[in-house]
């Protein structure tokens, strides 16, 4: 049968697979299962997923501990599923290589829309040459020249990276830190408020319909979705 993707669910409540297990079946997903961090590894080297449920709460180790070893060897996407819902906790696991962070209790809906997104993103991952195509958007970061609708925008330098590296990771929640220290540099780390300006600069230049495709993660980051895909 073909499935959509085989997804990794790494969690130790059992009611959580009961529930995930037929959902993602019906939703045209395969599922592996895995209650515990070492089990975890163990499928994801052998079972080769496309996509990665981490619960942080494990018995035997600490979910950003299995972070860590899984993206020492595995690029695929990564969603915590956790009810820690501390920015210190989404923060740090963000910036330790997961893909997204949603809180328990979650919505079915919304987790197939984070799953889509984040397989989305990673087949249409180009070469660091290549135009990016979002949409209406077109950024291309050879000619720096982006396209809405097929007309220019008078993007500035960091505005058009901004913009770049939000559409490269479409889907993806980056952090502060992330797109600052990819932007500006490890010196501009933690100046917040100079990105908050930016993220204003490019929503206005976007227009109002395409700017909310920008969504503001608070105290955690941003990540651009596809007009009408999620509504958080």
């Amino acid at each position: 049968m073909n499935t959509f993707g085989r997804i990794l669910v790494v969690d130790d409540e059992p009611q959580i697979h009961r529930f995930l297990t037929p959902a993602l079946a019906a939703a045209g997903y395969e599922s592996l299962r895995a209650e515990r961090g070492d089990e975890a590894l163990r499928l994801a080297a052998s079972g080769a997923p496309d996509a990665i449920l981490l619960d942080l709460g494990l018995p035997d180790m600490d979910g950003h501990e299995v972070l860590a070893k899984l993206r020492a060897f595995t690029d695929v996407p990564i969603i915590i599923l956790s009810a820690r819902s501390r920015e210190t906790e989404k923060i740090n696991a963000l910036d330790a290589g997961a893909d997204d962070y949603v809180e328990k209790p979650f919505g079915l809906g919304e987790l197939l829309a984070r799953i889509r997104l984040a397989l989305r993103r990673r087949l249409r991952q180009d070469s660091a040459e290549s135009p990016v195509t979002f949409g209406p958007l077109t950024i291309d970061p050879v000619a720096h020249r982006v396209t809405l609708d097929n007309a220019v925008l008078p993007l500035t330098k960091h505005e058009h990276a901004l913009a770049l590296l939000l559409a490269r990771n479409s889907g993806r929640v980056l952090t502060h830190h992330q797109i600052l220290t990819a932007i500006w540099g490890p010196a501009h780390a933690e100046d917040i408020s100079y990105l908050r300006v930016y993220i204003g600069r490019l929503r206005h230049k976007l227009g109002k319909e395409f700017a909310a495709s920008i969504i503001t993660e608070p105290g955690v980051g941003y990540r651009l979705q596809e007009p009408g895909e999620l509504n958080v």
